[in-house]
């Protein structure tokens, strides 16, 4: 019979009463405690999806991934830095350091199976999002979940419908209206929503200049808004990037650029710095500052 997989969590009753190993190497320096009785090996890289399914292990069945937890396995990498685990049961589950564990039963239709895991559905993933988490974090969730499992994200309401008077739910229409499904990434909601909050022209996204897609874009003025993530640091993006901004260039486009600081912490700079920029082109072209707006 095949001894339990040690690289992913597991409990550490059920390898010492296996014969795997002894009380004594599971307190050792080869693995490391998650939670009580769940353990992973000490150069295991602990993210929020390696969280998740040590938080699974830990209630054995007693409940479901939601929130962050479900969105991560889902496929949506949207949570904030260091984010705990959530789990969802019915029962009384006593959280833990990295862990939320919230008492709601949830209907077996808002429920699925995802890889030996029961994980919220994306559409209750993004109402239970929505709900729960101050607006910019709920949109950046909604606006994941739908790019990646496209559902229309006005059906959060009608999950809202079902559970009236669910805490947070006020939040849900303000949330639905500024989400938008085909944000390509967390961080260009992010810019979006600081745009949006300093009451500049809302941009189009995912708009086509030529062979390329840029991010969010104001095409009167080819003026365009990007972030600058850390991938742009590998050489053969580094090449591409540069004969992307060679033909943008040519083609008369401006690209402002934002790395994670500026937008994660100070958005209002990120927003006066694109001001200043379409302030400046929208009087050069005789155009006022509202026309720019995507319909």
């Amino acid at each position: 019979m095949p001894g339990m997989d040690l690289t992913q969590p597991f409990r550490g009753s059920h390898a010492i009463a296996a014969r795997q190993l002894t009380p004594g190497a599971l307190r050792g320096p080869r693995f490391h405690r998650l939670f009580p009785d769940i353990y992973v090996p000490a150069d295991a890289q602990v993210d929020l999806e390696l969280l998740s399914r040590a938080a699974y292990l830990l209630v054995a069945g007693r409940g479901a991934l939601g929130g962050h937890s479900a969105a991560e396995l889902l496929g949506a990498d949207c949570a904030p830095l260091g984010v705990p685990a959530e789990i969802v049961s019915p029962h009384r589950v006593r959280p833990r350091r990295d862990l939320i564990a919230r008492q709601d039963d949830i209907p077996s239709d808002e429920l699925q199976e995802l890889g030996g895991l029961v994980v919220t559905t994306p559409l209750r993933t993004a109402y239970d999002l929505g709900r729960r988490t101050p607006l910019v974090e709920a949109v950046v969730a909604v606006d994941a979940l739908a790019h990646v499992h496209h559902f229309d994200i006005r059906d959060v309401l009608l999950i809202a419908r079902r559970h009236l008077g669910a805490r947070g739910s006020a939040q849900l229409p303000e949330v639905v209206a500024l989400s938008d499904r085909r944000a390509d990434s967390p961080m260009e909601t992010r810019i979006r929503l600081a745009l949006h909050s300093a009451g500049l022209p809302l941009p189009h996204l995912q708009h086509a200049v030529g062979p390329y897609l840029l991010d969010l874009a104001y095409p009167a003025v080819r003026i365009a808004v990007e972030y600058n993530g850390h991938h742009h640091l590998d050489p053969d993006r580094a090449l591409h990037d540069l004969e992307r901004e060679a033909y943008l260039t040519a083609a008369g486009w401006t690209v402002l650029r934002f790395g994670a600081y500026l937008v994660r912490r100070r958005p209002d700079l990120v927003a006066a710095r694109v001001r200043v920029r379409l302030v400046a082109a929208a009087r050069a072209a005789a155009l006022p500052l509202e026309s720019l707006a995507a319909a």
